[in-house]
């Protein structure tokens, strides 16, 4: 015979169900909001304006729901464009904001680990700001070597770890809270280094804090990344 539980454990299960569903609730409905509003401030699309529209080909970008991009592409350059994303609350404003701009794209549910899509179809992979919030970075580079064409590119505009020990210093404390709130994000992940240190040729390459951003947030780095 199973024993009954007692009124303390009942009580913890209760808490730890409330909590579960709060979170699922927060990573639903608040989360999109605060990446669609984070992730469109002035600075951040100050840096997008510099990536973005060098993106050539055949495109996919890594983590496109919200559509923020969708405006800062040059479409004299861009020959078809797919992209994937886990969240279906931006997905489907991703899709909105395409129909309104007349782009047509090809974009799937899905995670970076595990792409949608056959090897070798396309030119440039395009992340910005995505990065961060991956489960497994090294798999994502991986699975982005798999899908492009022989010579072709990453086109990456990313935040991750300062340079400097005070920000580093702000980073490790805040990113355990962080990264619950804001859908996985990481403040400590390098970005080039994840590149190079998988083979990439990686040129073309800036970093600097983004004016106007706590530098514990505003360390960014972009360039390109090459397959070889």
């Amino acid at each position: 015979m199973t024993p009954s539980k007692s009124p303390a454990s009942l009580m913890a299960e209760q808490k730890q169900g409330d909590a579960d569903m709060l979170a699922k609730l927060w990573d639903k409905h608040a989360v999109p909001r605060l990446i669609g509003y984070c992730c469109s401030q002035k600075p951040i699309m100050r840096e997008r304006a510099r990536i973005v529209p060098q993106a050539s080909g055949d495109v996919l970008e890594l983590g496109c729901g919200g559509g923020i991009n969708l405006a800062l592409y040059d479409r004299s350059r861009v020959n078809s464009l797919a992209g994937i994303d886990p969240s279906p609350e931006l997905m489907d404003r991703a899709r909105a904001s395409a129909r309104d701009k007349g782009f047509a794209v090809d974009f799937r549910a899905g995670y970076g680990e595990n792409m949608p899509f056959a090897d070798a179809s396309f030119d440039t992979v395009l992340t910005t700001f995505t990065l961060c919030s991956v489960t497994d970075p090294v798999a994502v580079a991986n699975e982005m070597r798999r899908v492009l064409r022989p010579g072709g590119r990453i086109l990456f505009l990313e935040h991750g770890r300062a340079p400097d020990a005070a920000p580093q210093k702000w980073q490790n404390r805040i990113e355990p809270v962080w990264k619950h709130l804001a859908g996985g994000c990481h403040l400590t992940r390098p970005v080039i280094g994840l590149f190079k240190n998988q083979g990439f040729a990686v040129s073309a390459t800036g970093q600097e804090y983004m004016p106007k951003t706590p530098r514990a947030f505003g360390w960014v780095e972009w360039g390109e990344a090459r397959v070889v």
